[in-house]
């Protein structure tokens, strides 16, 4: 495994293309091993993005101006919410068990869309992603706790940096390549200081040519 995940590591961007390509490949393999008209999609990607608090709720901030030019800091994000769709997703599976939906998020609106992830039944692999999952602090904490492994993807600083000025760019979120430098300095950089101190506790760091076991595995 551990070979082919440090392929995927060298051909990803980052964890959110990895998170992707590990959940296609899982389905992927699921189908070629399936009898005729019984392939079904075992694995669902969960992106974090869809817990952002929507740019009202900001707004609506003590500080507005602050909490806007920090969006995507932990205090912006519906982290109570988050928690309970995973706890609602920690049951073991039955035949009751009931289709559950997520937010996803719309980079043409910068707001979440409700019920944009469809989570059925037959999911039995679920890749979360997002920058806090391994915080072990408050409502990130216990969430981390329900989850059965943890991944850390590293990368370079620099690398980090150029890759937010140039996502930022394409995606509309600042509206020059300077605007872009500066919020990926102020905001993106920071949170990434947050991020990269509990990398210690994920169960595999992922990157920099190297695949190496942590120490953070849930049991259950």
């Amino acid at each position: 495994m551990e070979e082919q995940v440090n392929r995927l590591v060298d051909k990803t961007w980052g964890k959110t293309t990895l998170a992707r390509t590990i959940t296609a490949r899982l389905n992927a393999l699921s189908s070629s091993t399936s009898p005729p008209g019984r392939a079904s999609e075992i694995a669902t990607f969960i992106p974090m993005d869809g817990y952002h608090l929507p740019l009202s709720a900001l707004h609506a901030m003590p500080d507005p101006v602050h909490a806007l030019a920090r969006r995507g800091a932990p205090f912006t994000f519906d982290g109570p919410a988050y928690l309970s769709l995973v706890a609602s997703l920690r049951p073991p599976l039955t035949p009751s068990t009931p289709t559950v939906y997520a937010p996803s998020f719309s980079h043409t609106t910068k707001d979440p869309v409700a019920d944009g992830i469809r989570i059925g039944k037959e999911s039995r692999v679920l890749v979360f992603e997002g920058n806090y999952l391994s915080l072990d602090e408050g409502v990130w904490g216990d969430a981390g706790q329900l989850m059965d492994e943890h991944w850390f993807v590293d990368v370079e600083a620099e690398v980090a940096r150029r890759r937010l000025v140039e996502r930022h760019v394409r995606s509309g979120v600042a509206g020059s390549r300077e605007e872009a430098e500066r919020r990926a300095r102020e905001n993106d950089l920071v949170n990434g200081t947050v991020v990269f101190f509990v990398f210690d506790s994920a169960l595999w760091n992922l990157g920099k040519n190297k695949m190496t076991y942590g120490a953070k595995k849930n049991a259950f």
